[in-house]
C-alpha cells in the first residue's frame, strides 16, 4: 500500500510541477524600422519599384516620371536627399503630380545618362516615354546634378515637366 501511495504522490507531483512552470517567453526581438521603397527620399510618397513599373504607371496616369539616381554612402546624395526629404513643396508636387523612382544602379535604358552616370541625378520622362533631356540643372557638365542649394531649380524643373506636359502631349 506505501508504495501506491508513493507512485500516486510522485505522479501528482510531476503533474503540478509541469503545471506551475511559467510558459517560455517568446524572445524579444529588436525592432526593424522596414525598409521602404523611398530610402529616405519621402516616406509619405509613393515609389515605384523598377523602371518598367515607372514607365508604365506614368504612360497609364499621364503623369512625368522623376527618376532620382543616388548612392547611400554618397555625401552628396545623402545631402540632397535630406533637403529633398524636407521640402514640403517639392514633397507636395511630387506627391500629386508625378510617378516617383529612385535609383541605386543604373539600368539598361542609356537615355537616362544622356551626359554620363554621375550621382545624384534626376531626370523626367513623359508619359510618352520620352526622357526629357532639356530639364537640366545648373552645372554644364553635369547636366542633370543637384545639391541642396538647389532645391528652387528643381522646384522650377518639376513645374516646368508639368507645364510641358500640357502643352506638349
Amino acid at each position: 500500500m506505501m508504495k501506491g501511495l508513493l507512485a500516486v504522490l510522485l505522479v501528482l507531483m510531476a503533474i503540478s510541477s509541469s503545471m506551475g512552470k511559467p510558459e517560455k517567453q517568446a524572445e524579444k526581438k529588436e525592432k526593424r524600422v522596414p525598409q521602404t521603397l523611398s530610402r529616405g527620399w519621402g516616406d509619405e510618397l509613393i515609389w515605384a519599384q523598377t523602371y518598367e513599373e515607372a514607365l508604365y504607371k506614368s504612360h497609364s496616369s499621364n503623369k512625368p516620371l522623376m527618376v532620382i539616381f543616388h548612392l547611400e554612402d554618397c555625401p552628396h546624395s545623402s545631402a540632397l536627399k535630406k533637403a529633398f526629404a524636407n521640402h514640403k513643396e517639392i514633397q507636395k508636387i511630387a506627391d500629386e503630380d508625378f510617378i516617383l523612382l529612385n535609383l541605386l544602379f543604373e539600368t539598361t535604358d542609356k537615355h537616362l545618362s544622356p551626359d554620363g552616370q554621375y550621382v545624384p541625378r534626376i531626370l523626367f520622362v513623359d508619359p510618352s516615354l520620352t526622357v526629357r533631356a532639356d530639364i537640366t540643372g545648373r552645372y554644364g557638365n553635369r547636366l542633370y546634378a543637384y545639391e541642396p542649394s538647389d532645391l528652387h531649380l528643381l522646384l522650377s524643373n518639376m513645374h516646368k515637366a508639368k507645364k510641358l506636359l500640357k502643352t506638349e502631349l
